[in-house]
């Protein structure tokens, strides 16, 4: 009776632990925990307020949350391997008992840090292994001599000649092997977890829901999972994590990617569908001849073909809805010039909104160039704008004195009211996000939408990344743009192209030079040594750099800086005041300095193909021969041909392609940005033929199916 009131209660977790420890001292079994996915996370055995706060700041509440958190990969250590069979520099897993107590060395690391070297030694019949680890002395409490374990790590040769193993994963044997002796799930786990313990608890769970009822509700209508032969979820969730067998872990794998991408594509549907029953202003057509003489170049075909498409849209008498895609210097800001002189000789106002204040400006400034010999007014709306300078900017947007707006997210802060705007244009739309892109659009009456991106998309991902918008490409680049030369070296050779910039900067020329670290305490931890990984940072670079060419003007760049000071150096940047600007990737979209000729990137192999060619593009963009240089030291193989790729090609396209192959569409642009869906399951490259088959479902389904599954549909973007 007592135990079903306090059931109900709020103190329930801390109840039962204390309940099961007096069944303990009373030497009977605890009564067994009703294991539900609305079970909160803290009735898991090994749970505490520190862990449980822990998963709480990943998401992870409910037993349901964790059973959603899919294996990122799997690994085969079903092979036990003997100590003499082990092969140098593989990964390999091996059974043995401690020969000896293991023994904790204090130490000085390369820096004259303090750490702790733990080392044991293990056996088998075949002879013995040596056991590392760094900064980890508690694991020396953690062996008994006589007890048999499972080890899994990377075999070397030591110093002393013998075969070692450095920082492997390790469990004891028993009943139940989760670590080795089987296919093994890898999780991202929170911090606070190693992939043990996260394993361990997923292992509880999906353990006690074989045993117990899962309540697991199936969103995915049944006849959608009868037409595409897939499984019901509660066997897909079980089998996901510690499958029963490969053909069973297939299916429960090709359940969930559809289920992902179904739901996904119905949510972009339904956006798309809603902007297609939305009536849009209808635009008279206009001579654009004025405008064009303000070009210094003539539009390329490709280009021609974009604006007749927007050109459709605009006097459609439907609210346009779409992307404009295009390689580096394919000229979308052209583009994006004409549907706006379009719109303002409506008598309408047009926005364009960037995702840094340094393209902002840059935007403002082009925008100006090109509009004000026309009497166009155009202002900047950014966090850096003065209070009184704002204000008098307000005034005018909300007049529509303001005829052309550019700014950053300012352009969506409460408080700002447009006169009369007409035509919403986001650039680098995936900085931003489906929603972001929204709220712009709420500020008019239904305004026209025109997205632009720098980044080519493959196929599949800009059916998911931007599902919802009709799609147009600018494959064309402008006539006489002479190819940028790429080469990939190693550290060896800075003094030579610290020489090459030299040189070039006393022709006129000046010079990227890309850091992926601000300072060293922004260094990584590269998990196989006590040193940390060498990255190059951007304020200690530029005190060694200037100390080598002590005539050059250097400047630095990077996120920590005030608004006014990164305009400042950008300003200097383009006036030539500055020779070589050494920056973060801050610099990787938008900037326009047609006399910078050199691009340089250190620790290029911590960059995607993607956001590699992107910041490539900030040269080659004068009539000079332009020069990329990308850094390494990397040792991988699989890391060297990436980096050849670069050097090889200069079609955004194909490397977009081989990107979202190597790295999956998560890390495409290098960091996980607000506008791309974080998949659980998915990998858009692999799984393109149930990518289609997912559009097809949800192309297909029917009103009562979709109004069936509206609260998975609304929970997506």
């Amino acid at each position: 009776m007592f135990y079903r009131k306090a059931a109900k209660a709020a103190f329930l977790p801390v109840f039962i632990r204390l309940l099961q420890k007096v069944y303990r001292g009373l030497g009977t079994a605890p009564p067994r925990i009703c294991y539900t996915l609305s079970m909160d996370i803290t009735n898991l055995t090994g749970i505490g307020p520190k862990r449980a706060a822990a998963l709480a700041k990943a998401g992870i509440h409910s037993a349901e949350d964790l059973l959603n958190c899919f294996p990122r990969d799997y690994d085969d250590r079903s092979e036990i391997r003997t100590v003499e069979s082990l092969i140098i520099g593989a990964v390999q897993t091996l059974r043995g008992t401690p020969a000896q107590a293991p023994e904790t060395i204090p130490m000085r690391g390369a820096k004259g840090k303090s750490m702790t070297l733990t080392k044991a030694a293990i056996k088998d019949r075949t002879g013995l292994l040596e056991l590392v680890w760094f900064n980890q002395p508690y694991l020396a409490k953690n062996f008994k001599i006589g007890q048999e374990y499972i080890f899994t790590g990377a075999v070397r040769q030591g110093s002393n000649g013998r075969l070692q193993m450095q920082s492997p994963e390790y469990e004891a044997v028993g009943e139940i092997l989760l670590s080795g002796g089987r296919i093994v799930p890898l999780y991202t786990p929170p911090a606070g977890f190693s992939q043990k313990t996260f394993r361990a608890l997923l292992f509880q769970l999906v353990t006690n829901c074989k045993r117990l009822p899962m309540q697991v509700t199936d969103d995915l209508p049944a006849e959608i999972q009868e037409k595409y032969r897939l499984c019901n979820r509660e066997r897909a969730i079980k089998n996901i994590h510690f499958p029963e067998s490969d053909e069973v872990f297939l299916q429960a794998r090709r359940r969930l990617v559809f289920e992902e991408l179904f739901f996904m594509q119905l949510a972009l549907f339904q956006i798309k569908g809603n902007a297609r029953t939305h009536a849009g202003e209808v635009f008279a057509d206009i001579n654009y001849a004025p405008l064009l003489k303000q070009f210094s170049f003539s539009p390329t075909q490709a280009q021609v073909k974009v604006l007749e498409e927007i050109a459709r849209d605009l006097q459609s008498g439907r609210a346009m809805n779409r992307l404009v895609q295009g390689d580096v210097g394919s000229g979308k800001t052209a583009v994006a010039q004409v549907a706006a002189y379009l719109a303002i000789k409506n008598g309408c106002q047009a926005a364009i909104m960037a995702p840094t204040e340094v393209l902002a400006q840059q935007h403002y400034e082009s925008f100006t160039r090109v509009f004000n010999p026309l009497g166009i007014t155009t202002v900047l709306l950014a966090g850096s704008v003065p209070a009184g300078e704002r204000r008098q900017v307000l005034k005018q947007i909300k007049s529509g004195a303001a005829q052309m707006i550019v700014g950053t997210h300012a352009l969506v802060q409460k408080g700002i009211a447009y006169a009369n705007l007409q035509l919403v244009i986001t650039d680098e739309q995936h900085r931003f996000g489906v929603n972001q892109r929204l709220v712009l659009r709420e500020k008019g009456t239904l305004p026209h939408t025109l997205v632009m991106t720098a980044t080519p998309i493959p196929r599949t991902l800009a059916l998911i990344l931007y599902g919802d918008l009709d799609i147009s490409i600018i494959n064309e680049l402008p006539a006489g743009r002479i190819p940028i030369k790429t080469y990939a070296v190693d550290s060896a050779y800075r003094p030579r192209f610290h020489e090459f910039i030299r040189k070039e900067i006393a022709d006129g020329r000046q010079a990227y030079i890309i850091c992926p670290a601000i300072d060293e305490s922004l260094s990584e931890d590269d998990g196989s040594a006590p040193e940390k990984a060498a990255l190059n940072n951007v304020l200690q670079y530029t005190k060694d750099l200037q100390k080598a060419l002590p005539a050059v003007k250097i400047a630095c760049l990077h996120g920590r800086m005030r608004p006014v000071e990164k305009k400042e150096i950008m300003e200097n940047f383009h006036a030539n005041r500055i020779q070589v600007l050494i920056s973060t990737t801050v610099i990787e979209v938008g900037i326009n300095v047609p006399n910078a000729t050199i691009m340089v990137i250190e620790n290029a192999d911590r960059f995607g193909l993607s956001q590699l060619h992107q910041l490539r593009g900030r040269v080659g963009r004068g009539a000079a021969q332009s020069y990329c240089i990308l850094v390494s030291d990397a040792k991988a193989q699989a890391t060297k041909e990436r980096l050849q790729i670069m050097a090889e090609t200069s079609d955004g396209f194909v490397l977009a392609e081989r990107d979202l192959e190597q790295r999956g569409a998560g890390d495409f642009f290098g960091t996980r940005q607000h506008g791309l869906p974080a998949f659980k399951i998915a990998n858009l490259y692999r799984d393109a033929d149930i990518l289609k088959e997912a559009q097809e479902a949800a192309q297909n389904c029917n009103l009562q199916i979709k109004n069936a599954v509206m609260h998975r549909v609304a929970n997506v973007l």
